[in-house]
């Protein structure tokens, strides 16, 4: 009975002990993806870092957003684009794709202009704001990305926008 007891005990403490991280499997950010860590590429996760994607989707922000039918930058999208600028100017190491997305209504070839009209139209702001056009690329989604779906004005004011999305790596 008292083999048992002690094999039961060992068992148990050796479950729970593969149960918990130690500081060197990466859920803590040391050598992983968690909060302060660097992912494969060597860029930090982290949205406390400035110099990462995660601090330029979060504190920067990475979307704007438009009016109905409209391609003309509001001025709070001017604001978070000249932040983008700032951002981008500071880490020339990264690149930015801008997509441009429209609301369900209208049809599928007026939104596919105007999402590319809006990428455009953050583009231009970003190049105008010392941005190299060489780092910058546009693409359009039209309707067909949409972030909320219902149809009433709540979801089409948040698929109205453009996003930047940054990666490493210097454009040609």
């Amino acid at each position: 009975m008292k083999i048992t007891s002690t094999l039961v005990m060992l068992s148990a403490v050796i479950g729970l002990s593969a149960c918990s991280q130690n500081d060197f499997d990466g859920a803590d950010g040391v050598n992983g993806d968690g909060a302060g860590g660097l992912n494969g590429d060597g860029i930090s996760s982290s949205a406390l870092d400035p110099t990462s994607p995660a601090y330029f989707n979060q504190t920067v922000g990475d979307r704007v957003l438009f009016a109905v039918d409209q391609s003309t930058l509001t001025a709070e999208g001017q604001s978070t684009l000249q932040a983008q600028a700032q951002w981008l100017q500071q880490n020339p190491s990264y690149t930015a794709i801008i997509e441009g997305h429209a609301d369900e209504q209208g049809t599928r070839e007026y939104n596919l202009a105007l999402g590319a009209r809006r990428a455009a139209a953050s583009r231009d702001f970003l190049v105008s704001n010392g941005v190299a056009d060489a780092r910058l690329r546009t693409v359009t989604f039209g309707k067909e990305r949409p972030i909320e779906v219902c149809s009433n004005e709540a979801c089409y004011s948040k698929n109205r926008r453009a996003v930047t999305v940054i990666s490493a790596g210097v454009g040609s």
